[in-house]
């Protein structure tokens, strides 16, 4: 394991692990990008699955090379997130996109799913490596650098079945205890996350529908330019007319279908990795109580001597190292995570407001240059008839 990272199943000292927890208010200099590209596609007689292309650029000393080019299937995506929560429970781990299905798509191997997929991967990566912290994981490191063998043989160093099986046991049973004392800033950042999960779901569930009436509008405003040009061929005295609007409809049908690519580019995957982000919150919370849960049940043991007394303080002393440990690392990402999802949301919902408003300038343009064409057009002809 990483020594610069924290594990609840390493007890560390506060001070050393506030030191290497370390959130500037200026970030460095960026020195690391990765690319996430070219998806393919592998059949096997046991399952069918995509890879990705993952190349690193970084001039970072830790490093062997400068440039890294490997490819990653969504389950070593999974992996990595595993790692990351384990050597960093308090810590706030970008979500993935789900497993088997994004909102509005079915076919999970079609070209729309893979590509909102790969997307949603190469976002989910370069948000760690801009993470003060996250970004020099060993796992991460070596995520992006080693073949898909050396991969495979590092997975395999992880604890054994038996060993998982029984952290996950004290974890259950410490979240079936429960915690009697949690600490006041935390109630209140529950509470924003219970709240905030709320509105998030609901701004999902509004975009999703706004996104799919506007694809009925499209799908049947596409269809009125054909039918006036149908109608112009009946119509001696009215073709020009006909045709006219028949482009305005045009035009404003490229319009729309350019408003919907913002929508669905720049509007949803942001509210919808939101969505995620508020369930992720949930289990960094769950995990941090866990651990001060641990801690009261060692004082409530030694309280009415119910274990050995000899051994119970110093057990106690290092759950308290943890806890604290664990708060401040919450406390100082809950903040820089907080100002990047406004950031986000705020830049979000403002480039759809521009989009939407170059819109309707737009259709209104084009509607307005039509009706003075055609207002030329009579004057023109009124002009003539007199005498």
């Amino acid at each position: 394991m990483d020594m610069n990272s924290f594990s609840p199943m390493m007890p560390t000292s506060p001070l050393s692990m506030i030191n290497q927890i370390k959130f500037e208010d200026e970030p460095d200099l960026k020195d690391l990008f990765i690319t996430v590209d070219e998806p393919e596609s592998h059949v096997t007689t046991i399952e069918t699955f995509i890879t990705y292309r993952i190349i690193t650029k970084t001039s970072r000393g830790e490093f062997d090379s400068s440039e890294f080019e490997v490819r990653r299937r969504y389950q070593d995506f999974l992996w990595l997130k595993g790692k990351l929560e384990e050597a960093h429970p308090t810590l706030i781990i970008p979500p993935l996109p789900e497993k088997f299905m994004v909102k509005g798509m079915v076919e999970r191997f079609n070209d729309d799913f893979i590509e909102t997929r790969r997307k949603a991967l190469h976002k989910f990566l370069n948000r760690i490596a801009d993470h003060p912290t996250l970004t020099f994981n060993e796992d991460f490191k070596i995520f992006l650098t080693a073949q898909a063998w050396e991969l495979s043989s590092h997975k395999k160093q992880g604890p054994g079945l038996l060993s998982r099986m029984g952290q996950t046991v004290r974890a259950v049973a410490s979240s079936m205890r429960g915690v009697k004392n949690r600490p006041e800033e935390f109630m209140e950042m529950n509470n924003f996350i219970e709240l905030f999960s709320q509105k998030i779901n609901l701004i999902d569930k509004i975009s999703q529908r706004i996104y799919k009436e506007e694809r009925e509008y499209f799908d049947e405003l596409k269809e009125y330019g054909p039918i006036h040009i149908l109608w112009s061929a009946s119509e001696e005295d009215l073709v020009d007319i006909l045709k006219d609007v028949a482009s305005c409809i045009d035009r404003c049908c490229k319009a729309t279908e350019k408003r919907m690519s913002g929508l669905a580019e720049a509007l949803l995957p942001v509210v919808h990795e939101y969505v995620l982000y508020s369930e992720m919150l949930m289990g960094v919370m769950r995990r941090r109580d866990q651990i001060q849960a641990e801690l009261d049940s060692k004082v409530e043991a030694l309280t009415y001597k119910k274990a050995d007394a000899d051994l119970l303080p110093e057990e106690i002393g290092k759950l308290e190292d943890k806890v604290e440990c664990a708060n401040n690392a919450l406390k100082a990402d809950w903040e820089r995570w907080k100002q990047n999802m406004q950031n986000d949301i705020k830049l979000a919902f403002t480039d759809m407001a521009e989009e939407n408003i170059h819109y309707y300038e737009q259709c209104l343009a084009t509607w307005e240059s039509f009706l003075t064409s055609q207002t030329n057009l009579h004057l023109e002809e009124a002009s003539e008839d007199k005498p």
